[in-house]
């Protein structure tokens, strides 16, 4: 191998990882205008045909809406950080590892899609929020399949998904 040449392994990523913010990032294009897919997010009657069973609000700058999931006996609160029309979403809400900042961002392209950016990130960095990471992870791109399916084939992806918990 040249000298110049990239390593399999190089040995400086581990230690470039310590200085990076512990973070998911999620992403998918939607073949749905911003407008209706800004809609799917801030409204809980739309939002409960692919992540939650029930919201108690629309989600607006400074709201604090009660959301149910099908999944969990509890429901929880969120705080809406900032709402832009069409463009994004964030809130925080409460998770294992503490409280998180969920941001949502909307970039249209063209007239009939847009690709949904979903980021979340905790407030601090402890052995806990790898686990925290791996399951959020896994929940928020299950958000956009489920948000995909609902919005462009009218599909409830989520629908029976978990009624195995239930029974257990």
């Amino acid at each position: 191998m040249k000298s110049n040449q990239a390593r399999a392994f190089p040995s400086n990523n581990f230690y470039a990882m310590k200085d990076q913010e512990l973070s998911i990032k999620t992403k998918i294009q939607i073949l749905k205008p911003a407008s209706v897919v800004f809609q799917a997010i801030v409204e809980p009657a739309e939002m409960s045909n692919y992540f939650i069973s029930k919201g108690s609000m629309r989600m607006e700058t400074g709201a604090e809406p009660f959301w149910h999931f099908p999944e969990f006996e509890e429901g929880f609160t969120v705080r809406v950080k900032e709402v832009k029309p069409e463009t994004y979403v964030a809130f925080y809400w409460d998770t294992e590892v503490g409280e998180t900042l969920v941001e949502i961002n909307l970039q249209p392209i063209g007239e009939n899609a847009s690709v949904v950016t979903v980021t979340e990130k905790p407030s601090s960095e402890q052995t806990a929020d790898i686990k925290w990471l791996k399951g959020n992870t896994e929940g928020w791109a299950n958000f956009l399949a489920c948000m995909k399916a609902w919005l462009e084939y009218g599909v409830h992806l989520r629908k029976g998904a978990f009624d195995f918990m239930s029974a257990q």
